[in-house]
């Protein structure tokens, strides 16, 4: 598992961004596949579960991820929530000790928010669409709900698909630059004609910059470009395979 020193010193906090390596899936979901809504077996993506949850110092059953659905949407955790129950959201914050809040990804930008005065820890799964329609500041709102100071929330980016291999079509560019002129920073041009390059998590990082966060940190990984650590939907799309493994990435407070 991967870690960013923003979070690792913070007292009563654990957190992993996990990578693909260290579980029992086989196949294309080799091996740390987390996905519960992957075509894995079951008993594999459960043990891995259970393998990260004991990382993170809680039972399996504390150890939460969401529905998602690309959106803005933020959910509060206050107790356990069974595989089938996931609440439809990309978000989660909690400030319940032993309950581990997770998001999951491949490719898209997993973040992970602490404010160890407040102890209220929150995670996100900022893909283009969420990041574009305010899940960044839709979470950083719900730990203010809970007593969280953006001038003490922490917040890190794990492995993301990277620029370089991020390529978008015309009809995209023109969704960003249209809501503001100054997005057209965020792309590069791409070999091909009418595409571009884009910079989700220089994106990313612009949107958590300006809701007012100074303590950020980005791990600065590819998912596309390391097959070896970690999962790609875009990799696996390009290779015409039929399914992809998840990565989970994850915080929890203790007492």
């Amino acid at each position: 598992m991967l870690q960013a020193a923003v979070l690792a010193t913070l007292p009563g906090i654990r957190h992993a961004f996990f990578t693909r390596n260290g579980g029992v899936s086989q196949g294309i979901y080799d091996s740390l596949n987390g996905g519960v809504g992957s075509n894995d077996a079951p008993e594999h993506v459960a043990e891995n579960r259970a393998r990260m949850a004991m990382s993170l110092g809680v039972a399996p059953e504390r150890f939460l991820s969401l529905y998602q659905i690309h959106s803005p949407d933020v959910v509060v955790a206050e107790e356990p929530w069974g595989a089938d129950d996931r609440p439809r959201a990309d978000a989660v914050v909690t400030r319940v000790p032993e309950l581990a809040i997770g998001v999951s990804t491949a490719d898209c930008g997993p973040l992970l928010f602490a404010d160890d005065n407040a102890r209220v820890i929150g995670a996100a799964h900022a893909g283009w669409r969420g990041a574009f329609t305010g899940v960044i500041e839709a979470t950083l709102a719900a730990m203010e709900q809970l007593g969280a100071t953006r001038d003490n929330i922490a917040v890190a980016l794990g492995p993301t698909i990277r620029q370089a291999n991020y390529e978008v079509g015309p009809e995209f560019v023109a969704r960003f630059t249209a809501a503001d002129i100054d997005n057209t920073r965020f792309f590069a041009d791409a070999n091909r004609e009418g595409h571009a390059l884009f910079d989700l998590t220089g994106y990313i990082a612009s949107r958590i910059q300006q809701a007012g966060i100074g303590k950020f940190e980005d791990l600065g990984l590819c998912t596309y470009a390391e097959p070896d650590r970690f999962y790609s939907f875009r990799r696996a799309t390009h290779q015409s395979e039929p399914d992809y493994g998840r990565h989970i990435n994850a915080i929890a407070l203790h007492e």
